[in-house]
């Protein structure tokens, strides 16, 4: 189960390296009631007939976990997003890769709360695997003023090393954190 909207994003981003995506591009857009998420990746993408399987718990491709019956993820997610007046809709291509477009509703009391993204995007830029992923965050106020950063995870292990490291991953963490406050403060001063 899954207990915050950072949650469902994770294991989206694990989704995408698990379908061998060597490039995976993040957008979170925040405003006042809503939080825009667009996962896109090159994976090995799906065909009509397995994207129309993707919203039923009790299918799995049986190749990624194969010890696991059935794959929740995605389930979860459609089911809060219905649940709480959001939207989500998902594109794929059979090896070219997939892409998701999610909002939430943050003015519905159900929605889950979103978590912690600094969390959320050192937890995926530590997964295994050769892959690029990009973050956009991004606030928008009701008058269209934006704020926000990107993180590459290629650049970061650049100038931090290798993320099994233990200091490497201070950094790193210490990085998020302060680009996550910086984008905090940004956010009373359009406001």
């Amino acid at each position: 189960m899954h207990y915050s909207l950072s949650d469902m994003i994770l294991d989206l981003i694990q989704n995408s390296i698990e379908a061998k995506a060597e490039r995976i591009t993040l957008d979170l857009i925040r405003s006042d009631n809503y939080l825009t998420v667009r996962l896109c990746d090159n994976g090995c993408g799906m065909t009509e007939g397995e994207l129309k399987k993707v919203s039923d718990p009790f299918y799995t491709d049986g190749i990624k976990h194969s010890q696991r019956k059935i794959g929740l993820g995605i389930p979860f997610l459609i089911q809060t997003v219905e649940q709480t007046d959001g939207r989500f809709e998902i594109h794929s291509e059979k090896n070219m890769g997939t892409s998701l477009d999610i909002q939430f509703n943050l003015g519905n009391v159900d929605t889950p709360p979103e978590g912690d993204w600094p969390g959320l995007f050192r937890q995926a830029f530590c997964f295994e695997g050769d892959y690029e992923l990009v973050i956009n965050r991004k606030l928008v106020s009701d008058d269209k003023r934006e704020t926000g950063y990107t993180l590459s995870r290629i650049e970061l292990k650049e100038v931090l090393g290798d993320f099994n490291d233990s200091a490497a991953m201070i950094l790193l963490r210490d990085y998020m954190r302060s680009q996550e406050e910086d984008l905090l403060s940004q956010l009373k001063e359009i406001h």
